[in-house]
């Protein structure tokens, strides 16, 4: 079944909400497969929906009926809107009654024991067209085989039977360190928290644990552009923002991934993909916090040439004309940003707080 590539551009995004520690030691025995979970309603995505679909498909599976033309419209602001966030899709499930689990750092034996407890997953990866490109995507595991070594999934773009290899998962799932979802009804959460490896008291030491992997990653990967700005993205969250832009810096200068970007402009410098910080922050943050708002605002320019309507582009610029002392150019980013996300409450406080 043919489908235009445009359908799926740029369709996620955001930052991750809870690290969790490593789980693939001890744990019982699983299954050596589970079978797809039934029961939920498999959708293809319009321009950009792949986030509404995704967990439209999710709530789909404890009863919800919400498709894409009812959950687009609560959270995109526009249909060219290329960034929802794990953030606003867990809040949108909470809106509806559903508990959601956001977690980063996971695994694959994680995913496993989910799906064998009956909970599907929803996964943020980096995805990759000959075509489009390098883009950031959302996924419903459902399954797995470890015979034939795939998980099952409902893809809003590929279809609803789509197997993703192991190895392939886990090197697009890192760009996302590892994020994921898990909806759930709520006669269901001491079920999911039986679960080992979900733990409901999201502290400081899963962060620590996350920062553990995060360096043992770099080690097996040294200089790769991604497990830098995981790294980073680590230490900003321990708090660590020196730290964090030095592992910022060097993902910039690493050397670019061509399988991860193969069709990278000519224009685009540095090592982490295209299209990458149309999807996650942290380095913005960071550089704003350690007084490196040039960066910011050079970062942001990137981002701005090739999608002028993203909105934390702009939020970001304006925090960082902001910290420069250029008022009126912030005060202009930050009430862009709102126009284009009328609920955008971070560029809402960020506008107030320049004053009159």
């Amino acid at each position: 079944m043919k489908r235009a590539l445009t359908l799926l551009l740029l369709c996620t995004g955001g930052q991750a909400l809870a690290a969790l520690p490593s789980s693939a030691l001890a744990g019982p025995a699983l299954p050596g497969s589970i079978a797809p979970i039934i029961g939920i309603r498999h959708e293809y995505q319009r321009l950009n929906n792949c986030g509404p679909v995704t967990i439209g498909m999710a709530m789909s599976r404890w009863g919800g009926t919400q498709n894409q033309y009812v959950i687009a419209p609560k959270l995109k602001p526009t249909r060219s809107d290329k960034n929802v966030g794990p953030g606003e899709l867990a809040g949108y499930a909470q809106e509806q009654g559903y508990g959601v689990y956001s977690g980063v750092n996971g695994d694959l034996p994680l995913m496993k024991r989910l799906l064998a407890a009956g909970f599907p997953v929803i996964v943020e990866t980096w995805f990759v067209t000959g075509e489009e490109g390098g883009m950031g995507h959302y996924r419903l595991l459902t399954g797995y085989d470890d015979v034939e070594r795939q998980f099952s999934a409902l893809d809003s773009y590929y279809g609803p039977k789509v197997r993703m290899d192991y190895d392939d998962f886990a090197r697009l799932w890192r760009g996302y360190h590892g994020t994921f979802l898990v909806v759930y009804s709520g006669g269901r959460k001491a079920d999911l928290e039986g679960v080992k490896g979900i733990n409901a008291d999201q502290t400081r030491a899963m962060w620590a644990g996350a920062l553990a992997n995060a360096e043992a990653a770099l080690s097996n990967r040294p200089g790769n552009a991604l497990a830098l700005y995981n790294l980073g993205a680590v230490k900003l969250r321990l708090g660590d923002a020196v730290g964090a832009a030095h592992a910022f810096t060097q993902a910039e200068a690493a050397a670019p991934d061509p399988a991860l970007d193969p069709t990278r402009p000519a224009r685009v410098s540095g090592g982490l993909p295209w299209r990458f910080l149309w999807y996650r922050f942290e380095i913005l943050e960071t550089y704003l916090r350690v007084g490196q708002s040039a960066d910011v605002l050079r970062l942001t320019a990137g981002v701005l040439r090739d999608a002028p309507d993203h909105e934390e582009a702009h939020y970001w610029r304006g925090r960082a004309l902001a910290a420069l002392g250029r008022t009126t150019q912030a005060r202009g980013e930050l009430q862009t940003a709102l126009r284009l996300r009328p609920g955008f409450t971070a560029a809402r406080v960020a506008l107030t707080g320049l004053g009159d």
